[in-house]
């Protein structure tokens, strides 16, 4: 498997579409790692800084793993079909089991962060958070929060500056 560095806006078209069939968020914390699926997200320019922002529920196993961190991965599947792969780890919860044995995810190491990469994703990003804002309820728009906040499970909202941004090709 080699690494092919590509500028991170290069694919931003591709990444934007899979995420809204979903894409890997992976935290490693001290020896656990955890992924989960995401379906919101963003690629932009911010502070100068290419920066990847994501979305957490505090409610999500995840949500403190990345407070250790303060790093993470985004792992895109540019052709695979990991249908199934990301519809479980977008409804399994890490806390429970291993996620990456239950569907045979590769932990590829990550090239600047100690977080790793899933070898099935074509495109990767490694990002250090350098911001990250809890949702303020009362300014949301109440068709959003009506329709994505019933139950009060608010996201933190984490920018990531992208440290580096690869394809791994077999």
């Amino acid at each position: 498997m080699s690494i092919k560095r590509v500028n991170f806006n290069e694919y931003a078209p591709e990444v934007l579409d899979q995420l809204k069939k979903g894409a890997f968020l992976t935290v490693k914390d001290g020896d656990e790692v955890n992924t989960m699926t995401i379906g919101w997200g963003s690629v932009s320019v911010i502070w100068n800084k290419p920066i990847f922002m994501v979305a957490v529920r505090y409610s999500r196993h995840t949500y403190n793993l990345i407070e250790n961190a303060k790093e993470f991965t985004v792992n895109i599947p540019l052709n695979n079909d990991l249908k199934k792969e990301l519809a479980y780890c977008g409804t399994k919860s890490g806390r429970d089991l291993d996620k990456f044995a239950e569907y045979n995810l590769t932990l590829i190491d990550g090239q600047k962060i100690s977080t790793p990469v899933i070898g099935e994703c074509e495109l990767h990003y490694e990002c250090k958070v350098v911001y990250q804002q809890a949702m303020e309820p009362a300014t949301l728009n109440d068709e959003i929060k009506n329709r994505f906040y019933k139950n009060n499970d608010y996201h933190v909202l984490y920018f990531g500056e992208i440290l580096d941004t690869y394809l791994l090709e077999k």
